[in-house]
């Protein structure tokens, strides 16, 4: 599957920006429609594996990178936390700031992923949500979060996965390749919005080959936590003390 908006080269930032400047309205509509909802559970999810002691009232300091629309974010502040959530598309952070997250302790801010305008050791908790594997150099973005991450920090990666049944990844396969593009004609005018998902998702290392880039990066306690037989997954790691 190809798409007008994947390109694997120096032309890769650029064309993902072209993207998500297209598909902001419409992003947080078609995940729901995408996911039948269960997105949100998932994100939720993600919020409670970064707590690392759920009694705790100390208010950690969240970053939320690639943060699109802001619902992770939102989440994060809601858990008792400050956040700032950044994103290079400023077309997302404006349905971001939209969606009212200034009340909520969130600040927006616009950032590359691969050079952060962060000090080292500024986070708790650096999250990512469908993010990580539209960087240009994963990386580069995965040393990038482990500078500004406080010892003891956790990232979490929420993304789509590799399921390791043949069978299924070619059904889930199959339904990335022929519903998302209608989708994306049907909402964006544009099938490639959505048959971008898939073009990405084939030079994607997914949840067991993250895992493996992570830890020899240098997190620790590395693992990953799968749904829908491994079409979805979080990973999450530490940084050291």
């Amino acid at each position: 599957m190809e798409s007008k908006f994947y390109q694997a080269d120096e032309h890769r930032a650029e064309k993902v920006h072209e993207l998500f400047a297209t598909i902001a309205r419409r992003y947080d509509l078609l995940n729901d429609i995408m996911s039948a909802g269960l997105h949100r559970r998932w994100k939720q999810r993600l919020v409670e594996l970064a707590r690392t002691e759920p009694e705790s009232k100390e208010r950690r300091e969240v970053l939320d990178l690639c943060c699109g629309t802001g619902d992770i974010a939102r989440r994060f502040a809601i858990d008792s936390a400050e956040v700032i959530g950044a994103d290079f598309t400023e077309e997302m952070l404006r349905v971001a700031r939209a969606l009212g997250g200034r009340t909520q302790r969130v600040g927006w801010v616009r950032a590359d992923a691969l050079q952060l305008p962060f000090p080292d050791r500024s986070f708790d908790v650096v999250s990512v949500g469908y993010g990580l594997r539209n960087l240009a150099d994963i990386e580069r973005g995965l040393r990038e979060i482990l500078r500004v991450l406080k010892p003891g920090g956790r990232f979490l990666s929420l993304d789509f996965g590799k399921p390791e049944s043949k069978l299924f990844r070619g059904i889930y396969f199959g339904y990335l390749r022929t519903v998302l593009p209608v989708l994306g004609h049907l909402f964006c005018d544009d099938p490639d919005t959505y048959g971008y998902i898939l073009a990405s998702l084939h030079n994607y290392p997914a949840q067991r080959g993250i895992k493996e880039l992570m830890e020899s990066i240098g997190y620790r306690e590395c693992g990953f936590e799968e749904f829908c037989l491994g079409s979805m997954a979080i990973n999450y790691g530490v940084k050291p003390e």
